[in-house]
């Protein structure tokens, strides 16, 4: 079993910049993808960035690319998501996910192991 913890989320006001973290425990795999959602309220969740390692690939979701960045730290099991420009639609609870396999993809469901999430609130 892999266990994913959150932290980071807050409030802050719009264009201004927030650092969410996840850190994995237990199973590690050589070959995976861990990936950032978000779900605001009355919506389905939608995939944010993801990463794979160990070559570090990155993808992103449109109406984050250029303002978020996500990055991982392999010997600490910890993946990061900077947030700047943030807007006030980009409010939700964030999610870190993973998947023990190679490719990256962009649909929750195929995601194996997930966190409690984040609330990250952006005021206007």
């Amino acid at each position: 079993q892999v266990q994913l913890e959150e932290a980071g989320g807050g409030l802050v006001q719009a264009g201004g910049s927030l650092r969410l973290s996840c850190a994995a425990s237990g199973r590690t795999f050589s070959n995976n993808v861990m990936a950032w959602f978000r779900q605001a309220p009355g919506k389905e969740r939608e995939f944010v960035a993801a990463i794979r390692w160990p070559d570090g690939m990155t993808d992103y979701a449109d109406s984050v690319n250029g303002r978020f960045t996500i990055s991982g730290d392999n010997a600490k099991n910890t993946m990061y998501l900077q947030m700047n420009s943030l807007k006030p639609e980009d409010t939700a609870v964030y999610y870190c996910a993973a998947r023990p396999h190679y490719v990256i993809v962009n649909t929750a469901h195929n995601y194996d192991y997930w966190g409690q999430g984040t609330q990250v609130t952006v005021s206007s």
